[in-house]
């Protein structure tokens, strides 16, 4: 499409990461006959195989993901998960969390619910080159990269795009029966349909790296609640024919109090690393290197609604979560699978795709999950930043107590999976 025309779609995508691009192609798959378009801030990705294997933690990317079974089939349907797979992933089975605080510990073990493991540790990098391959087998996708949505106005029915092009800075505009914003979490589409967001500080910066520790971690991941904030250590693996068991990188999210963070970052690598190991009790040995470190400020944003007339939020432009249970791009892929459902329902009963009782549903389903998970975790935030003794007792007796419990703790960590 040349700057200066001025084309119709039946819906907009706006934002190319991993949500938005499942988003384009699943809406592509479940209805042939709509006309999509899915704008990109950014170049376009680099192709799958394009990257290298791993060989040292500066060829991670910092960025992962945890993904459940429902994640992974959306992945599936829309034809990207094979590729990543047999490029690089690690599957965890077993996941370890303990207080800081005291002495308890509970383990969710995948054998335990008969299954070979309880979600994956990808890297985002990889997820977005898969998906960017994929529009090549996507008839009626036009991706559009390096161009920027600068306006967006109502027009006799439909959502013009004003687009901001980074090549010659020209204008042109788009117009579309129906946007679909997946911008991130300090979505423009959201700020420029003026609606509104719930949001505050967690009061904790996430320090995130790539380690490779001395000790393999064995497909475990590990979280430990420190007063200061949770660690969590996700297995990585360095190619697809890897076995974790043997694997010794780890992708790093510490969440700590901005105090603490800031005495982090200015450690050097190996005072770092020493740190770091001491935090997780050296449960996997001393930390034989540390990539570069990146200081992400943690922030819960949850948008007062997700619609307006021909216009939807998903993914983290709708809500972003605290980190500690790597749920935030899982509840993403969970508002593209609703979304897709509604606009599928929609076009085989004839109803205009943009119709409010279409969005309202999605609506009506995606923010009471998302308002739940959110709730949760703010209670385990507060539960485990509590110095009260007391507290520290309840919630040590309440892990050692659920450990013990197998019927419950399998039904907890089912749920957690999406079985």
């Amino acid at each position: 499409m040349s700057h200066s025309s001025q084309q119709a779609f039946d819906i907009a995508v706006v934002g190319a990461g991993l949500v938005g691009s499942t988003a384009a192609i699943a809406l592509a798959k479940a209805a042939p006959e709509l006309n999509i378009v899915l704008l990109d801030a950014a170049k376009a990705s680099m192709t799958l195989a394009e990257h290298q294997a791993a060989a040292s933690v500066a060829d991670f990317d910092p960025r992962v993901v945890a993904l459940t079974r429902d994640s992974q089939s959306l992945l599936e349907h829309v034809g990207a998960w094979s590729s990543v797979e047999a490029k690089r992933l690690c599957p965890y089975t077993d996941m370890q969390v303990w207080d800081a605080e005291g002495t308890a510990r509970i383990t969710f073990d995948s054998r335990d619910i008969q299954e070979r493991n309880l979600g994956h540790i990808v890297e985002n990098k990889l997820l977005v080159s898969a998906l960017s391959d994929c529009f090549s087998g996507v008839g009626n996708v036009t991706v559009l990269h390096e161009c920027r949505v600068s306006d967006i106005q109502c027009v006799n029915g439909l959502q013009e795009l004003s687009l901001q092009h980074q090549s010659d800075k020209a204008l042109s505009k788009l117009r579309a029966t129906l946007v679909l914003a997946c911008d991130g979490a300090q979505s423009p589409l959201r700020e420029m349909m003026q609606i509104e967001t719930r949001e505050w500080d967690y009061g904790h910066d996430a320090i995130v790296t790539t380690v490779e520790t001395s000790k393999p971690h064995m497909g475990v991941a590990r979280q430990r609640f420190i007063r200061t904030g949770p660690l969590a250590y996700l297995p990585l693996s360095r190619e697809a024919v890897s076995a974790p068991a043997d694997e010794h990188f780890c992708s790093i999210v510490w969440s700590c109090l901005p105090e603490r963070a800031d005495a982090l970052m200015a450690l050097d690598d190996r005072e770092f690393a020493k740190a770091l190991g001491e935090a997780l009790e050296c449960e996997l040995g001393e930390l034989k290197a540390v990539a570069k470190r990146f200081r992400i400020p943690l922030r819960q944003r949850h948008a007062r609604r997700y619609i307006k007339p021909g216009f939807a939020l998903a993914g983290d432009a709708a809500h972003t979560i605290h980190p500690l249970a790597g749920q935030g791009v899982n509840l993403g892929l969970k508002d593209v699978a609703a979304f897709v459902e509604e606009i599928q329902y929609a076009v085989e009963r004839d109803v205009p795709i943009s119709h409010y009782s279409v969005l309202r549903r999605y609506q009506r389903q995606r923010m009471a999950d998302n308002l739940s998970m959110m709730a949760a975790m703010e209670g385990f935030k507060r539960l485990f930043a509590s110095n009260d003794i007391s507290v520290r007792w309840l919630r040590n007796e309440g892990m050692r107590s659920l450990d013990k419990v197998s019927v419950l703790k399998n039904k907890i960590v089912r749920q957690a999976m999406g079985l």
